[in-house]
Parts: C-alpha cells; sequence; structure tokens
C-alpha cells in the first residue's frame, strides 16, 4: 500500500517526462516494450509493459507489476493508467518534432528527463528522421497518445531511477534552505500604510503598436496613464516586461497601482516569447523561442523609450526619458538586468549547462542554457534606466560574476520562498550576495514568504498583489532622490499580510558565496 501511491504518481511523471522527450526522440527496429521502476531500497523494478496499456484485455491477463496491481485493486490503477496513456497528447507531435530540431532548449529538456532514468538498449546511430515518420504514420490514424510515443522509442526498455527523482526533490529543498534561514531571522516589514492603497489618480488604459528596428513586425503596447495634473511621480516612466510565455495583462495590477500614484506604465509584449508564441509552438507553427531573444527583449524596452521620447506613444503629458525606471518578472527580470547594465556571458554556460547533477542546478538552468550561442552577444545596458525591480529572475548561470561592477542603474531582486523553478538560494541569494559585496549602488534583496513562481504577478482585479508597495517605493525612492544617489528603502510600509516581505540585504554579509563552479 505504500508502494501505490508513489509508483502512480512516478508513472505520471514517467508520461509526462516521455512526452516532452518524444519531441527529439529517434526510433529504430527495436521499440521499447517494457517500462520499469526502479524503486529505492528495494531490490526489485515494478514494471509495465507498454502493450498492456494498449489493450485492457492485455492488462487483465498480463503478467507484468502493473497487471498484478491492477488485478489486486480491482481495475481501480491500471485501467485509469491506461486512459491516461492511450489519450491524446493536446499537441501537433509531427510539426513540434519538425520545427524543435536543434533547439537548446528542448536539448535541456532532454537532459533533464535523461537524468532521472536510462533507456536499455538504446540504438547507435539515432535516427530522427525515422522517428518522426513514425509520429506522421500515428497522428495519420487519430492523433498520438503516449502509448504511441512508448512504442515508436528506441531501445528495449525505460528505467526510471525513482532513487534519482528523490535526489532532484532534496536538492531542490536543499536549495530553498537558505531562504528559510533568513526569513527565520529577519522580521517582516509592516504592511500598513499609504504605499499600499491605491493613489489619488483614476489610470486609463490604452492599447497601441510601435515600429521597432530590430523587430519584423510592430510592437504592441499596453500603456496605463495617470490623470492629467497628477503629480504624485511627475513625469516618471515605468516599463514592465513580462516572463516566458506570459502577457502583459499579468502585470496590469502592478500597472495600475503604479500608475495612480502617478506614474506613466508601458507594458510591451514580447513577440518571439509570449502566450501566443507558446500557443504557436504546441501547435507546431513555431520553433521554441530562439536564444537570439536574449538580446532582442532588452531591445524592445529600449524601443520603448525611444518610442516616447520621440513622441510616438501619444501620451496626454510628457515623461523623463533620461529617468526611466524598469521592472520584470522571470525572464522580464532578467531583461530588467540587462538593461540595468548585468553583462551575459557564454563561460559558466559552457562550463555547467550539461552538469545534469551540480548541486545548483535547478529548472531556470534549462532557460538559461539556451541561450549558450547567445549571451556574448546579448549585453544592452540602457544608461536611460535609473532603477531596476527583477522579480524571480533566472541569473546565476546567465550572468558575469563581475556585472555588479558594471551596473549603472540600483536593482532591487525580490525573490519567493517557495519558488521551485527558480529557487532562491542559488539564483538569488548567492549572487545578489556577491553583488551587494562588489557595489555601492544600493542593491537590495527582497524576500516574499511562502511565495512561488507564479502569485508574485497580478492581473488588474488583484490590485497589484503582494508586490504593489514594495515596487512603489522603491521607485519613489529612486524618482524622488538625488540624481547619482541609491534609492533608499523605507522602514516600513511596503509589506503584505498574505505574504510576508524581509529585506534581507543587510543579513547577507554573512552568506557564504561558494564559486560558481564549486558545489
Amino acid at each position: 500500500m505504500v508502494v501505490r501511491p508513489l509508483a502512480i504518481r512516478a508513472l505520471r511523471a514517467l508520461a509526462l517526462a516521455l512526452g516532452s522527450a518524444a519531441l527529439l526522440a529517434p526510433t529504430a527496429a527495436q521499440a521499447i516494450e517494457t517500462i520499469k521502476l526502479r524503486l529505492p531500497l528495494l531490490d526489485t523494478d515494478f514494471t509495465i509493459r507498454v502493450s498492456e496499456l494498449r489493450d485492457p484485455k492485455r492488462l487483465s491477463a498480463g503478467d507484468s507489476d502493473l497487471a498484478e496491481l491492477d488485478r489486486a485493486t480491482g481495475g481501480a490503477i491500471g485501467e485509469r493508467l491506461a486512459a491516461l496513456m492511450r489519450s491524446n497528447l493536446p499537441l501537433e507531435l509531427r510539426a513540434v518534432v519538425r520545427n524543435a530540431q536543434g533547439s537548446p532548449l528542448l536539448e535541456q529538456v532532454l537532459l533533464l528527463v535523461g537524468s532521472l532514468g536510462d533507456i536499455d538498449g538504446l540504438p547507435d546511430p539515432l535516427q530522427p528522421a525515422q522517428f518522426q515518420e513514425a509520429m506522421e504514420r500515428a497522428a495519420a490514424q487519430g492523433g498520438i497518445s503516449l502509448v504511441d510515443v512508448l512504442e515508436q522509442l528506441p531501445g528495449s526498455s525505460v528505467t526510471v531511477e525513482l532513487g534519482r527523482v528523490g535526489s532532484s526533490v532534496q536538492r531542490f529543498r536543499r536549495q530553498r534552505l537558505p531562504a528559510d534561514q533568513l526569513i527565520a531571522a529577519v522580521p517582516p516589514v509592516s504592511s500598513e500604510g499609504r504605499l499600499l492603497q491605491a493613489g489619488l489618480s483614476t489610470p486609463a488604459r490604452r492599447e497601441l503598436t510601435i515600429t521597432a528596428p530590430h523587430r519584423p513586425e510592430p510592437l504592441a503596447l499596453v500603456v496605463f496613464e495617470p490623470n492629467r495634473g497628477s503629480t504624485a511621480a511627475p513625469n516618471r516612466l515605468v516599463v514592465i516586461s513580462h516572463g516566458l510565455w506570459d502577457d502583459p495583462s499579468n502585470f496590469e495590477g502592478w500597472a495600475v497601482h503604479l500608475a495612480s500614484h502617478g506614474y506613466t506604465v508601458v507594458l510591451p509584449r514580447h513577440p518571439g516569447s509570449d502566450q501566443s508564441q507558446q500557443r504557436a509552438m504546441f501547435s507546431g507553427k513555431q520553433p521554441p523561442p530562439k536564444p537570439e531573444e536574449l538580446a532582442l527583449r532588452p531591445k524592445d524596452v529600449s524601443a520603448v523609450i525611444d518610442a516616447a521620447a520621440q513622441g510616438r506613444l501619444g501620451l496626454s503629458q510628457p515623461v523623463n526619458t533620461q529617468v526611466v525606471l524598469v521592472a520584470g518578472h522571470s525572464w522580464g527580470a532578467t531583461t530588467a538586468l540587462q538593461l540595468a547594465g548585468a553583462r551575459p556571458t557564454t563561460s559558466k554556460l559552457l562550463e555547467l549547462c550539461n552538469d545534469v547533477r551540480h548541486p545548483s542546478r535547478n529548472l531556470s538552468w534549462v532557460l538559461q542554457c539556451n541561450f549558450v550561442g547567445s549571451a556574448d552577444s546579448a549585453a544592452l545596458a540602457d544608461p536611460r534606466v535609473v532603477a531596476a525591480v527583477a522579480v524571480s529572475p533566472p541569473m546565476r548561470l546567465l550572468f558575469d560574476a563581475d556585472s555588479a561592477q558594471a551596473m549603472g542603474a540600483s536593482v532591487l531582486v525580490v525573490s519567493g520562498g517557495s519558488d521551485w523553478v527558480v529557487p532562491p538560494g542559488p539564483e538569488a541569494i548567492e549572487p545578489m550576495a556577491r553583488t551587494i559585496r562588489a557595489s555601492s549602488q544600493g542593491h537590495r534583496l527582497v524576500l516574499v514568504e511562502a511565495a512561488d513562481h507564479f502569485n508574485l504577478r497580478s492581473s488588474r482585479p488583484d490590485g497589484g498583489g503582494p508586490l504593489r508597495g514594495l515596487i512603489l517605493a522603491w521607485f519613489n525612492a529612486a524618482a524622488q532622490g538625488a540624481p547619482g544617489t541609491a534609492p533608499q528603502l523605507p522602514g516600513g510600509g511596503w509589506g503584505s499580510t498574505t505574504h510576508p516581505l524581509r529585506d534581507v540585504t543587510p543579513a547577507l554579509s554573512q552568506v557564504a558565496v561558494p564559486a560558481l563552479g564549486q558545489p
């Protein structure tokens, strides 16, 4: 009874993993016949025959461990799993395979999947074209299921080491430990004050497009303006960059809160990595985001600033385009760091991207390692950006260790204490400890208790979410401070009742900072 739920969870994970692996996997005369789950501390494997997943009658009469488990549970487990495996995948796998060949992003997905187990009897050399043809034949019969994928995988069996899965989970937990310790040691900031309340202005929302020399199509923007005559933050421009496969709408809560306090806020839609690109990719119409997007995204933001300076945004009142504020989430936060002056580099990507068991490896490395061929040409500091907010930025591999000294803008990094995608230990705490020691720009790190990678965003109905007071406080400090001085967060009034916020910057002096190539 202990093994059953563990095995089923592992099978579900295996099904999803094989769905990803199939994007690039080849075929051969010998195909997968058996799935083996290798359980830790037990001297046996839990076997599943692929043919039993295809035919319920074979499952009921089969001799695999799954067949026996199915009979012991009156068909409750086996038939449920078989139905899952026979259901069609919600994507055009033929076209995805065709478009995904050679993608660094999908190569990293395969590397991550491969770290959890092995394909026994894998033939050499591999022949991707044969697998694509097999998937097209399966799709012609009414769609592609996970059983179709399994039957076309090369080799004799798939072995999934649950011990390796457990090791990965333990590694992620260790990566969160530094954040847990800092959260326990530093008191939360108070969550009462005008920074958390809507301002006096009623923002007006518009959509428009602008031409950008680096994009073949116009760049779509969402603009929020304060009431004419607002003096809360006169003439200040904020640009917000969304993350991978995201959308400006998920950040309109931030924009409305800032605009209510007098800021003009622009949210560009990054066409090579937004939600529409994701839909096109999974329908087989486009390849995964290209590594070149690392340089194109900050160019999008600079193009917005240029358009504002040239009067092409149709703003009701002018903005100071020599003192610009930038915010971003996830990949958008990486974009904000680039604009602030952080330099992407290939050196650590080449050194560590293939090390699947490095103690700092995490899910964000899949994205960072996508830029192995483009990082050195993606530096794009914009001197008009004077301050930035980077929420959950993938940064550990991507940026030069000396970037802190090159950043001309002051940066506030925000990390969720429960973020499994961009875990706070390797991706925020250690890089910021190194950055703050090397710079006098007043950079800060704020940790958010019980926050994951996605609940720090804010759509318009959310009213700005848990970060609304913090972002406003940081931009107020940057906008109202003397030129050349580092922003200073107020002592309180920008916290959150739902997700307590802690400025852990002073405590970073006690954090050990190992060399990136070391455990």
